[in-house]
């Protein structure tokens, strides 16, 4: 399905959703936000999808929001709330993994929807810049929380508030992202990466991606319990017992994400 701002598609597994307002590097409109969300809802409820593979159209991933048409001086609380945070959260708390191959600059809130996927695997040529110093706001999107956790407060301070631009190659260094590829690698390595996760346990998957979530907030002991909740419920899947038949039969599992 190809929409004015969004191409869908759904193969081997993946949904594969690719930002599309090329010609301003993809930043957002007021019309994607509620697009996108819709999108993340039909994939929450669709255990057919066991990966979500994000990307930009064109030369960028995302420029952040399109503030060609934003008045100065705006409730900027109140519109993220209504739009960059529903995506930030469904994106974390979607219980599938989220590969997101960036193609080019990553700014702003652009930069931190990238931030909030699971793994994210960018071109050599692209970059990261965390550009709200420089029309004088703060970050938003998850960045302030983000990239501390990422990076460490040192590396997390000096990107926030200088708002310079890091390399792919830097990012991959720090800890930001995955890996930083070749542009004409990306969609191959990224591509196999979320095909690749769609053939494993989703359920586990899922469960791997809350308690990572959880580990946050938690104490030692409250993940210990976590995982030992979570455990049992891997325990009783049908990809448990297909893992441990493989195993036994010296064979590649089959699994179905049950």
């Amino acid at each position: 399905m190809e929409y004015d701002t969004l191409i869908v598609e759904r193969r081997e597994g993946v949904a594969r959703l690719t930002l599309n307002r090329p010609d301003v590097l993809n930043s957002f409109n007021h019309a994607m936000f509620p697009l996108l969300l819709g999108h993340f809802d039909t994939i929450a409820k669709d255990r057919s999808l066991r990966a979500v593979y994000l990307t930009g159209a064109g030369r960028g991933f995302c420029a952040g929001q399109d503030i060609s048409g934003t008045a100065v001086g705006g409730d900027f609380g109140s519109h993220l709330e209504e739009s960059w945070n529903p995506v930030a959260r469904a994106i974390r708390s979607l219980d599938r993994p989220v590969v997101c191959a960036v193609n080019g600059v990553a700014a702003g809130a652009g930069a931190n929807l990238a931030l909030a996927c699971d793994f994210v695997i960018a071109a050599e040529e692209a970059s990261f810049i965390q550009a709200f110093i420089n029309i004088g706001l703060v970050p938003d999107t998850g960045g302030s929380w983000t990239l501390p956790y990422l990076v460490g407060r040192a590396r997390a301070t000096a990107a926030l508030m200088l708002g310079d631009k890091i390399p792919a190659k830097q990012a991959a260094e720090w800890g930001m992202i995955l890996k930083a590829v070749p542009l004409a690698s990306l969609e191959t390595e990224a591509w196999a990466l979320a095909a690749r996760l769609a053939a494993m346990p989703t359920l586990a998957l899922g469960l791997t991606k809350r308690l990572i979530n959880a580990a946050a907030t938690n104490t030692f002991e409250q993940q210990l319990a976590a995982e030992g909740e979570l455990q049992t419920i891997c325990g009783r899947s049908t990809d448990h017992t297909e893992g441990v038949t493989a195993f036994r039969e010296k064979r590649k599992p089959a699994f179905r994400g049950e």
